[in-house]
């Protein structure tokens, strides 16, 4: 058996993940796990990560416009037991996984790349129209 760093995925992982992923989408947009306090279709998931033994999924969710999102996560935990449910019925495993739900901070990482990438660029064109006597 081949030894995996910690970061890298088994194709199986993979593959169950997203098919998860997929399932977890369409039960928000449809509603079909009725959670007291949330909007579902309100609600986008971005990765879905299993662990090695597919016993432990983690779902990465970000609210629409991102607001809330605490709260979101807060209720989705707390009533995972439905969201679970509903998955039992569209994915055939012999092990459903138990899910955890994590606010997905990689839009807003990605948002701070870019700023500094246009600080740098503004920097860079100011420079050069001060050299050019503008």
């Amino acid at each position: 058996m081949k030894h995996q760093n910690s970061n890298q995925y088994s194709q199986r992982q993979l593959r169950v993940g997203e098919m998860i992923k997929q399932s977890l989408g369409q039960i928000f947009l449809r509603g079909e796990a009725k959670l007291p306090e949330i909007e579902t279709n309100m609600i986008t998931v971005t990765e879905v990560r299993m662990s090695q033994d597919l016993k432990n999924a983690r779902a990465y969710i970000i609210p629409l416009g991102g607001k809330d999102t605490d709260k979101v996560v807060r209720s989705l935990t707390e009533f995972s037991y439905l969201v679970r449910k509903a998955l039992s019925k569209k994915v055939h495993m012999k092990f459903l996984p138990k899910i955890s739900f994590v606010s997905d901070k990689s839009f807003d990482y990605a948002e701070k790349i870019e700023k500094i990438i246009r600080e740098i660029n503004w920097y860079k064109y100011e420079k050069w129209k001060k050299k050019d006597n503008w």
